[in-house]
């Protein structure tokens, strides 16, 4: 028997061992990598960061018989959507209705606030794109996974009239979700805080300013074993989208870090090559209900998810 119940603190070393484990058996079966080359407690970063956005907004399927956790994902609610987050099957339960009573859930959740349903999922794994399509998930963007190894010294510089870039404050909060309402027309203040207090020491957020001084582009980056990746992040021009990735990368001098970029946007992604960038794997920015277009860079991340 399967049940759908809300996650508890007590099962976040499970659903650890869930993500851990059911990522890493689809990209190693189809990919031949790991998503997450480190260790499954790793994966508790997850859990800890949407606990500390929404307390009690993870929910997990259980197999009575088994008593084994074999679903999971997190429901982030937002002003203007609901975000759904990583969304997890046990390996042992591949097929067996468990993403769909998840997914029931979520939607019924977000149908009661009256509120469009977002998410940020992978072009190459057509099962979960048909997953969400048949539930009504329609692609708005397409998103190019870009992968750079960063120097030990660092990105080399370039002499190029780029914006300025400082470290973001608390004075900046209302700039931030200007700034995301006018690209994407989505707004969350709670991520907006939760990234700029940075209790945990993990996030790294930056603003450009324009001739005028006004903040007019932000990038925000984690740095930490289970997801080294730079976003989200909501810029007006491809210049302080650039001055913003320069100043990010050299954040990860001597790793690997992702960030994800809009594909119709060719400017953008040249910048990407022309630091050294490859293209990992595709993702579609989705959603049930309305949706404005893109009015900018949007520059989405997958903790927290954002679309």
């Amino acid at each position: 028997m399967l049940t759908v119940r809300t996650m508890r603190p007590d099962d976040f070393d499970e659903v650890a061992d869930l993500i851990f484990l059911s990522t890493n058996s689809w990209y190693q079966q189809n990919q031949g990598v790991q998503a997450f080359p480190g260790k499954p407690e790793d994966c508790r970063l997850f859990c800890d960061v949407y606990e500390d956005l929404d307390p009690e907004g993870g929910l997990v399927v259980v197999d009575e018989r088994r008593e084994l956790i074999v679903g999971s994902c997190f429901i982030h609610p937002r002003e203007t959507h609901v975000s759904l987050g990583i969304l997890n099957v046990h390996p042992l339960a591949f097929g067996s209705g468990v993403a769909k009573k998840l997914l029931d859930e979520i939607r019924e959740m977000a149908t009661s606030r009256q509120l469009p349903l977002r998410l940020v999922s992978s072009a190459l794994n057509l099962d979960s794109y048909s997953l969400y399509n048949r539930a009504g998930f329609i692609p708005i963007q397409t998103y190019q996974d870009m992968k750079l190894s960063v120097p030990a010294r660092g990105i080399p510089e370039e002499e190029k009239d780029l914006p300025s870039v400082r470290e973001a404050d608390l004075a900046d909060l209302m700039s931030l979700g200007q700034i995301e309402f006018e690209v994407s027309g989505i707004s969350r203040e709670k991520d907006y805080c939760y990234f700029l207090e940075n209790s945990s020491g993990l996030w790294q957020t930056l603003v450009s300013e324009d001739e005028n001084g006004e903040v007019d582009g932000f990038l925000v980056s984690i740095d930490h074993p289970a997801i080294r990746m730079i976003g989200p992040g909501a810029i007006r021009s491809a210049a302080s989208f650039e001055a913003l990735l320069r100043a990010q990368l050299d954040r990860f001098r001597g790793k690997s870090v992702t960030f994800v970029v809009p594909a119709d946007q060719p400017e953008v992604t040249r910048i990407g090559y022309d630091l050294g960038a490859r293209n990992c794997e595709l993702h579609f920015g989705q959603v049930i209900g309305e949706a404005q277009p893109i009015q900018g860079i949007s520059i989405p991340s997958f903790l927290p998810e954002s679309a």
